[in-house]
């Protein structure tokens, strides 16, 4: 990520997503491992049996858009070493043992995964954090390399949606042009969701691969009930951890339907592979949560290290992140938006305010500014059910942009607005040290550890306790055996 923040997020009062940078990915043939480099951009050159020509074209062209909206590849050789055995047994039992799949991890704490035509899946490194074996995980890509079977992936890239907050806030809202708009066409190009009988069937599908490849067809129905835990846990925490989560619902008939589907398939008898503690092994020390390098969020502030520049909310905003925008919403119906744009270094900034990008600009009320060093500019707009706050700064030469909505334009508004805008400025040394770098490590427990104790190493992060029970896929109260392993979040 350079200047720009990237994908885009969802609606103000839901905030959306969070992601990331680009550097390698691995692709494979049957059993076969190679890994492409920052820079290449290797097409499958076989593609799935009973899929157009054409779809090799559909995922070239997609691919490098993905990896660019979702920040780049999460490099991590034991885990890609992994994922790719996975995934050349159940092409093997798919019946596509030449069929050539790209896998690509994305660096995102976004719990998701997808498919593009011509055999492109993608996997992020918050849903390896979340599964916690092998066969977990294989229901994952076999759900996914389903969807590419079914044709169900050409269908979803033939289609376009548009987040509802691009839709409001830039056209509905601001009245701007969204072909010109950067973040609304990368937030275009994003895949559309299956429709419910598409995803049902690439269960059903999944199922039967990932038992056919000899993992535990069951593992699609318990992590169904993982997820939904965990999409409970982030509602909860205001994460907006959406994707995965939002677009494979893991309502209790979908679970019901994954486990009848497995029993109906392979019967009550013995289960296929696990292998626990090889998946442990191979994603202990995986980043977890938001990637520093992508800016973080400490309490109340926003520091990105890359950019090297710091703002601060108010008290009250929960601040969430994407690669294209940090979003904060008060539970009073208050937004705050801030994203970058592409501006011209011989615009001035009040010109650039009043290029027609903002709907309902008040013109009369643009001033030129200057706070910490920086040059800046702001003014107000109002539409019909919005009144906005607006500013705009350049930093090294990038121009970065404050959106402030509310229904009313009250004094506490409007001093939470301006204190925010002051507060923007060049990173310290002391803003770069409040940065947490987390990361999945294990512990064993002991004769005598309970779940409990277990979970009190757990790093003091916002609800920690309870993501360790979703980690392992445990509940209060539940044994932990002595000699096994378990997740926890902590420094690395």
């Amino acid at each position: 990520m350079t200047a720009h923040l990237g994908k885009s997020i969802s609606r103000i009062g839901i905030v959306a997503v969070s992601l990331l940078a680009l550097s390698a990915c691995t692709s494979l043939t049957g059993s076969g491992i190679n890994t492409a480099r920052t820079g290449d951009n290797p097409a499958p050159t076989v593609i799935p049996e009973g899929t157009d020509p054409d779809d090799s074209v559909l995922g070239l062209r997609e691919h490098p858009r993905i990896v660019a909206a979702y920040g780049g590849v999460y490099e991590d050789r034991p885990a890609e070493i992994m994922v790719a055995r996975i995934v050349g047994r159940l092409l093997a039992a798919a019946n596509q043992p030449n069929a050539k799949f790209q896998i690509t991890i994305l660096d995102t704490s976004e719990v998701n995964a997808f498919a593009l035509p011509g055999g492109y899946i993608y996997v992020t490194r918050g849903i390896l954090a979340l599964a916690s074996d092998t066969s977990e995980l294989a229901a994952v890509l076999a759900h996914e390399i389903a969807h590419v079977t079914l044709r169900h992936a050409r269908a979803r890239t033939d289609r376009t949606r548009q987040t509802q907050i691009v839709d409001r806030v830039i056209t509905g809202i601001f009245g701007g042009d969204t072909s010109t708009d950067a973040t609304a066409n990368r937030t275009r190009e994003q895949l559309a969701s299956f429709s419910q009988n598409q995803e049902l069937d690439a269960d059903k599908e999944g199922i039967k691969f990932a038992g056919k490849a000899g993992y535990d067809p069951q593992a699609a129905a318990r992590f169904l009930g993982v997820m939904s835990r965990f999409a409970a846990f982030s509602a909860g925490a205001a994460s907006g951890n959406e994707g995965f989560l939002s677009s494979h619902p893991s309502t209790p008939a979908r679970i019901e339907t994954a486990m009848s589907t497995a029993r109906g398939m392979f019967g009550q008898g013995e289960a296929g592979e696990s292998d626990r503690e090889a998946y442990l092994s191979a994603i202990s020390g995986l980043s977890f949560g938001d990637s520093p390098a992508q800016g973080s969020i400490v309490g109340q502030r926003f520091i990105h290290p890359a950019n090297k520049f710091t703002f601060a909310v108010p008290q009250g905003y929960a601040l969430q992140t994407s690669q294209s925008a940090v979003v904060g919403v008060a539970g009073d119906g208050e937004a705050v938006r801030f994203d970058s744009a592409q501006v011209q270094p011989s615009m001035s900034l009040t010109d650039y305010l009043k290029s027609g990008w903002i709907a309902g600009l008040k013109a009369d009320t643009v001033v030129a500014e200057e706070h910490n060093g920086l040059e800046m500019a702001s003014g107000l707009a109002q539409t019909d059910q919005w009144f906005f706050r607006v500013a705009v700064m350049r930093l090294d030469g990038e121009v970065y942009r404050f959106i402030f909505a509310a229904k009313s334009d009250s004094q506490r508004f409007r001093d939470g607005a301006v204190a925010t805008i002051e507060s923007f400025r060049q990173t310290t040394a002391s803003d770069l040290s409040q940065i947490r770098q987390l990361a999945i490590r294990l512990v064993t427990a002991r004769a005598g550890d309970t779940a409990e104790r277990l979970a009190q190493q757990m790093a003091p992060i916002s609800g920690g306790r309870e993501l360790f029970y979703i980690l392992n896929n445990l509940y209060p109260g539940d044994p932990v055996a002595p000699g096994q392993r378990y997740k926890i979040v902590a420094k690395p």
